[in-house]
């Protein structure tokens, strides 16, 4: 062992060994308890940033905590490596995406290593190699057996830049989620995936999870899937057989109803107008409505509301009153069934439209007030209230102008009108969600190609799981045009239809790349299968994930596909379980100040406020990087770099290693280990650095659990100080002190392994020890456990109380006895000015923790 710390040394040796030892690949036979532990599946861009490095080494500390513990661990590694930005590579630059990809993958691959992330590399996938893809193709086939998986000409999301489809995941706020572009709507033939079908699953099985994962990712989630509970009213259009379906959660306010508005895509627009003079007016309505959402940025943005009153007449089934039916561009065909019943004293957007367009406002909920209704407003017949209103009353109340209804609460209301309407068959209690079918399809090469034939004869024709994969052909015309490239090769287009064997046409599109990241880790436990995408046998041995990390701004893309991946693989019995991740751990960004500002934002290379890796460990060292990065910020924040931070973690870890060599020839020396001394036998001064030895691992494997790891580093340095101020000297140190130095040095090293594992492993060896830290079926080094009658303090600071203020503290031993403590209370000179002259009622004792004196 050299007396300095060289890392880059260290570092080296430690990777060799564990490389040529195999160290970190776990059998799938090995009979310990499990523990899967996993990131997210990165993109292979071609270089890590300190943000990535961030996440890793969560991952890592975690996954040698429960090694150490005993637990076989599961923590692979792969790649996200489909996807635009190696086209948009290939378009720019005329490489070849295939190429690309496989070059910043080696290059990544070799950042982790040189970072010491204990990945199990035997286990590496890629989702662009077709031993990957065959199982996306195989998966989408199963849901096109079941129905799950169909093609729809469909208004779509259309990024001009990329040029391709995106999901309304991927433009939520009007904008690419990749490239910032402003999203236009365009008709196409596209694949769907049915995750409405798991829309109430998805909402419903969140209790599963609600413990473990963030609030702020089920909230998201939650809002997404958009669950609302409500009522359906069938209104019979007068003069005609056709009905307008609304669904509303306000059946109470119908009574209110004063047109019905329908989006001006509704298919019954049409219908209802086939022979109408109005029909030309509405079309050219509804086109520029489309023009105009297709041109603006941001979908959810505020627009000045326009309508047109189509001239039909709808009949209120509560009633029997003609209302107008009107379009109007604030009613989207994706939410509900694209009509509404307008009640314009009861909701604000309707308000907004009947003051624009003088439709009447008619007040049917009054407010309640102390659990009586309100007096009962200006008019009590029911007619225009447009001059007494100036803003809608969107609360629950009492009924009023609601016939035989009036008088009742909204909540006792809305139960009774919709059994009313169900009884009647117009209507009825419903469901619904704001959740949308999954869009898959995409217009671009670098992605699976979406296994179906197009036949003229037979239709769309599943390519036979035998011919599975329909691998990508080596190359294609990259023009940028929006045209999927696989169109123009023609050998890969043309083939023959599996049914009728004619000529037919191999499907363009691929399919989006979060398909590959819905189901990854389940290929992670059987990564070599080739005749099925894992063995569910196998599986279910490491599934579902014990601990995920990763950014919460997947919260409504890759987290909702693979929950909803999971639960379409237990009905086709791949799985047993609902939900993937028993938790999840949102990690905070790694921030730094832009050049020129005093702003902090997230690393990037736009902002030129990039942090590599490769230059932190180089100049610092893998262990020192890991561990000011973890020790910085709690995980969940936000963490801001600042380099004066790692040089203080190297000078953290090159004392700790001088320490060590400065005790080792002797620590290591066989012939002077022996039993733990008795604590009689302990002077003070040993016994202090033996408690607070214990103290550290009591409270570092708590903190762990809770994965609070910058608390956890904080303990080891202090542990690190106490050890500094013992005064004992290698060549002169009793038995006794020998003990307890080597217990609190080697604790040290097991638990500093975790944050710098290459240092622990070197500091390990030198204390005695071989084979290193982590041996195969978990023969290496165990986790320090704590003595808990040694990790108690001392001292114990107990307060007490004088009629429940606090007047004063005393020190006590852990052992100290009730009447002990009663007695020393009232005998504290701070307490007896308060006690004096007055009558003593009685003394409580909180044993080892509080004293109060009653008296009067």
């Amino acid at each position: 062992m050299d007396e300095k710390y060289f890392p880059e040394v260290i570092e080296k040796k430690w990777q060799q060994r564990w490389d040529e030892g195999r160290v970190f690949e776990v059998s799938n036979d090995d009979p310990r308890p499990k523990f899967y532990c996993l990131e997210m599946l990165p993109y292979p861009s071609g270089f890590l940033h300190m943000g990535h490095v961030r996440n890793y080494s969560i991952g890592d500390a975690l996954a040698w905590y429960k090694r150490l513990q005993g637990f076989k661990v599961l923590h692979p590694i792969g790649w996200d490596s489909f996807g635009q930005p190696a086209e948009q590579a290939a378009i720019k630059r005329g490489v070849n995406p295939r190429a690309w990809t496989e070059e910043h993958i080696a290059h990544m691959r070799g950042q982790l290593k040189h970072l010491g992330i204990s990945y199990d590399w035997s286990r590496e996938i890629a989702a662009h190699r077709p031993d990957y893809y065959k199982w996306d193709q195989w998966f989408f086939l199963k849901m096109f057996e079941r129905g799950l998986a169909y093609k729809k000409q469909s208004p779509v999301n259309w990024c001009p830049k990329e040029g391709t489809v995106l999901s309304n995941e991927q433009s939520s706020g009007g904008v690419c989620w990749r490239c910032g572009a402003a999203v236009e709507k365009r008709d196409l033939e596209q694949w769907f995936l049915r995750i409405t079908e798991y829309a109430e699953q998805l909402v419903g099985q969140i209790e599963q999870i609600e413990a473990t994962w963030p609030e702020k990712v089920l909230k998201r989630q939650r809002d997404w899937v958009g669950r609302s509970e409500g009522a359906y009213i069938d209104y019979a259009v007068k003069d005609s057989d056709k009905k307008i379906r609304v669904f509303t959660t306000r059946i109470d306010t119908i009574f209110g109803a004063t047109a019905i508005i329908l989006a001006p895509d509704h298919p019954l627009i049409a219908e209802l107008l086939e022979h109408s003079a109005l029909k030309s007016d509405v079309q050219k309505f509804a086109e520029k409505v489309a023009a105009a959402r297709a041109r603006r940025a941001d979908p959810t943005e505020e627009e000045v509301k326009e309508g047109l009153n189509t001239g039909v007449l709808a009949i209120n089934p509560f009633g029997g009153e003609n209302i107008p039916v009107w379009v109007a561009n604030y009613v989207l065909m994706d939410y509900g069934t694209g009509a509404v019943m307008s009640v314009p004293a009861h909701d604000e957007r309707d308000f907004e439209f009947a003051q624009k367009y003088s439709l009447p406002i008619r007040q049917v909920i009054a407010p309640v007030s102390h659990g009586q209704p309100a007096a009962e407003p200006v008019s009590k017949t029911g007619t225009d209230q447009s001059a007494e209103m100036h803003r809608a009353f969107t609360d629950y109340g009492v009924l009023i102008n609601s016939g035989e209804w009036g008088g009742k609460l909204s909540q006792m209301a809305i139960h009774e009108m919709a059994q009313y309407a169900e009884q009647h068959k117009f209507g009825g209690g419903a469901v619904t969600y704001r959740l949308r079918d999954w869009g898959v399809s995409r217009q671009r090469f670098w992605g699976a190609p979406v296994p179906i034939i197009n036949c003229e004869h037979c239709g769309a024709v599943a390519v036979p799981f035998e011919d599975l994969p329909v691998v990508l052909p080596e190359t294609a015309e990259f023009t940028g045009s929006g045209q999927s490239p696989l169109a123009g090769v023609a050998e890969f287009v043309n083939t023959t239809c599996p049914k009728c064997k004619r000529p037919a046409r191999r499907e363009t599109d691929t399919m989006d790349t979060f398909v590959d990241s819905s189901w990854y880790f389940f290929r992670y436990c059987d990564p070599s299968n080739d005749s099925a995408p894992f063995d569910p046998a196998i599986a279910a041995q490491w599934t579902p994930v014990d601990q995920y990390i990763g950014g919460d701004s997947h919260a409504v893309m890759h987290l909702i596909y693979t929950r909803f991946w999971t639960k379409f693989m237990r009905d086709i019995g791949l799985v047993s379980f609902d939900e993937p991740v028993k938790k999840l751990l949102t990690q905070g960004m790694v921030t730094n100040l832009v050049e020129g500002t005093d702003e902090w934002k997230a690393m990037s290379k736009s902002l030129g406020n990039g942090v590599d890796p490769d230059e932190m460990i180089s100049a610092f060292g893998a262990d020192a990087a890991r561990l000011f990065i973890l020790f910085a910020a709690p995980v969940e924040n936000e963490l801001r770099w600042i380099e004066t931070g790692i040089e203080g973690a190297v000078r953290f870890l090159r004392k700790v290693y001088s320490m060590v060599w400065r005790w080792h020839e002797r620590l290591s020396d066989p012939s002077q280990r022996q039993d733990a001394p008795s604590t009689q036998e302990l002077s003070p001064e040993v016994l202090a650095l033996r408690r607070k030895t214990h103290q550290t691992i009591a409270r570092v494997t708590n903190d762990f659990e809770h994965l609070h790891l910058n608390t956890s580093v904080a303990a080891l340095m202090e542990l690190f100080n106490e050890l500094s101020d013992f005064n004992a000297q290698p060549a002169t140190a009793s038995a006794a002190e020998l003990f307890v130095v080597r217990e609190a040095l080697e604790s040290l090293t097991l638990m500093l392994a975790p944050f710098s594992p290459h240092i622990a492993e070197e500091m390990w060896e030198r204390l005695g020890h071989t084979g290193g830290l982590i041996q195969k079926l978990g023969r290496g080094a165990k986790w320090p456990k704590a003595n808990a009658e040694l990790a108690r303090r001392a001292e114990l600071e107990i307060p007490v109380q004088v009629n429940g203020k606090l007047r004063a503290r005393l020190l006590a031993s852990p052992g100290v006895t009730e009447d002990e403590l009663r007695a020393a209370a009232v005998a504290d000179e701070k307490v007896r000015p308060f006690t004096e002259g007055r009558e003593v009622l009685k003394i409580i004792v909180v044993p080892q923790r509080l004293v109060n004196i009653v008296v009067r």
